[in-house]
């Protein structure tokens, strides 16, 4: 099976309005995100935002959890957050995930939004005969800009309930996304 990482992009992202911003980083989403990676076997979870002082942010939950308290608190959660990695850019993103896999990743690109895209049959047997690792994007606010689809090698089907509401948190999304790529 191909190494499937996971990249939190909070820029470029839309508001509401369709305006390209850069988001805020919440705990929730990291502690959530790193839970589901580590259970799906994700080979490491990026955390993407331009702002240094909101990297720091990330990076104190991070160590607060690897080398603090948290640790001692709570030894799963630790192997979870491990798992996490701050960086300023989607193409800091991709070069790690490239260091540690040998190869660049394909990039996958996700939305709620997407009409059409690969399915998850389909995007699941790719991982699955790899060996060309793949990082799913997933983005906060009202999704990524449509610079980040332009690049992606890849576009996922939307996840789609039975009636017309469809505005799932980022976090439930990309475990729903994990569950249907990789689960049993």
């Amino acid at each position: 099976m191909a190494d499937l990482f996971l990249a939190l992009l909070h820029y470029p992202v839309l508001d509401r309005n369709g305006r390209i911003v850069t988001s805020a980083i919440t705990s929730l989403d990291l502690h959530d995100l790193a839970r589901s990676a580590r259970t799906y076997d994700v080979r490491a979870l990026y955390v993407v935002h331009p702002v240094a002082e909101l990297r720091e942010f990330a990076q104190r939950l991070r160590d607060h959890w690897l080398t603090g308290h948290g640790r001692r608190h709570d030894e799963l959660r630790a192997q979870a957050i491990a798992l996490m990695r701050v960086v300023a850019s989607l193409e800091e993103a991709i070069a790690d995930g490239a260091a540690l896999a040998g190869i660049a990743p394909l990039l996958v690109h996700t939305s709620a939004r997407t009409t059409g895209g690969i399915s998850y049959g389909a995007l699941r047997t790719e991982l699955e005969q790899g060996p060309t690792p793949m990082m799913l994007l997933l983005g906060t606010g009202f999704g990524m800009a449509p610079t980040v689809a332009a690049r992606a090698d890849r576009i996922l089907a939307p996840i789609l309930g039975p009636g017309a509401y469809n505005h799932l948190s980022v976090r439930a999304a990309g475990s729903i996304i994990l569950d249907r790529l990789r689960g049993r």
